[in-house]
């Protein structure tokens, strides 16, 4: 079988970059200069701050808002917006304000989120949806009885390879998905020896942070957003298994977790197996996917050194995938983390608010993303016991 490479000019015509863009989700090739700008306001100046909201043409960034001094300030400096508040409860009040990034810990999404949402903003989340089935049920509420847009922001849906297989996948060009396998490694998240787990006080003292021994599989969506944010499909049975950290973070947390390391199994809707893994304790990092089906391969590169190999049926290894950035606004045309997701989600919540339609990850897409790693979790304390994962999507 040939492993010859081919260049980029060949992949993007084996590819179809034209076609490519429908499957941004809707942030295709860039728009006319929008009629008018979403005045948005921008929550958590620490992930928070790595957006494009300054550089995307139908956005103006009115407000910014954190807790803490030093990140507020990193929010003033990227945005270049001197309108600040102390606290997202405040900020909302701004009736000036159209829509909202909620860039807060994990364990509060859902209450921020409820209360954008509940003022009539739009809604713009980081990731998870949230932490229980509950709280996934009230996030739906929510967006329903209040009307407005929501998305969350996951990194892995914008990905280039993600990109190209989701195209692939609507076209007919790969052919079913029968076996995914995904990862997301961050070594020491939520251990002692990592400040994302804790930060000093005014007084220098260490205060511990929500990531302080956080449960791995509530945290899913950088794995899971590579299947569901490719196919639709919904994972609905899931076995679990997960080994206990060794750390003080893992003794003794919020979250009455011992887990540092969990891997599951999940079997779709349309009778596929999907691996799942998410792992603070190993010496890996990053996110990454490898899409199986009959005839067609898609392995994605790789902190280890992996390299990115598209095995196609005719039995070239094409081993150099596009750059999309040609179908974003001149300006938002560069990387500042996670694969260069972040122009894509930024100008995709934008876009959505102006068009008036639902974000390409929606509220019941974010869900599916979300809900299958808290019943993981579930099944990971109970020794790996399979469990149904419950459908959230409307009937």
């Amino acid at each position: 079988m040939s492993t010859e490479p081919i260049t980029r000019r060949d992949f993007i015509a084996s590819v179809g970059l034209a076609a490519a863009a429908g499957a941004l989700g809707s942030a295709g090739v860039a728009q006319e200069p929008p009629a008018r700008k979403v005045r948005m306001g921008i929550v958590g100046g620490g992930f928070g701050a790595g957006f494009h909201w300054h550089e995307d043409p139908g956005c103006e960034v009115a407000a910014v808002s954190d807790l803490l001094p030093d990140r507020l300030q990193n929010l003033v400096n990227r945005y270049g917006c001197q309108k600040t508040y102390g606290a997202l409860e405040e900020l909302i009040q701004d009736d000036t304000i159209e829509a909202v990034a909620v860039f807060s810990g994990a364990p509060d999404h859902v209450r921020h989120c409820t209360a954008v949402m509940n003022r009539g903003k739009h809604c713009l989340s980081a990731v998870p949806a949230g932490l229980t089935l509950e709280e996934c049920e009230e996030l739906i509420d929510a967006k329903a009885r209040n009307n407005v847009k929501y998305m969350m922001a996951e990194t892995s849906y914008y990905r280039f390879p993600t990109i190209t297989m989701r195209r692939m996948v609507e076209d007919g060009s790969f052919g079913e998905i029968l076996y995914c396998e995904a990862e997301y490694y961050h070594p020491e998240i939520g251990t002692a020896a990592n400040d994302l787990s804790r930060w000093p006080d005014k007084e220098g003292n260490w205060q511990r942070t929500w990531r302080w021994g956080f449960p791995p599989m509530l945290y899913p969506t950088h794995s899971t957003g590579f299947l569901v944010g490719v196919t639709r499909e919904r994972l609905v049975e899931v076995s679990c298994l997960g080994t206990p950290g060794q750390t003080e973070a893992f003794q003794d947390n919020a979250y009455n977790s011992p887990l540092a390391n969990a891997s599951a199994l999940f079997k779709t809707n349309r009778g596929n197996m999907f691996r799942c893994n998410v792992m603070w304790d190993v010496w890996a990092h990053g996110e990454r996917a490898q899409w199986f089906g009959e005839s067609t391969a898609l392995l994605m590169d790789g902190w280890a050194g992996q390299p990115y190999t598209l095995r196609t049926a005719d039995g070239k290894a094409i081993q150099q995938g596009p750059d999309y950035f040609q179908l974003l606004p001149e300006k938002m045309r560069y990387d500042t983390g996670h694969g260069g997701s972040h122009p894509f989600i930024t100008h995709e919540f934008i876009q959505a608010i102006l068009e008036d339609r639902e974000p390409a990850i929606n509220v019941y897409e974010a869900v599916a993303m979300t809900a299958p790693g808290i019943v993981a979790h579930n099944s990971a304390l109970r020794g790996g016991e399979q469990l149904k994962v419950p459908n959230f999507d409307p009937a």
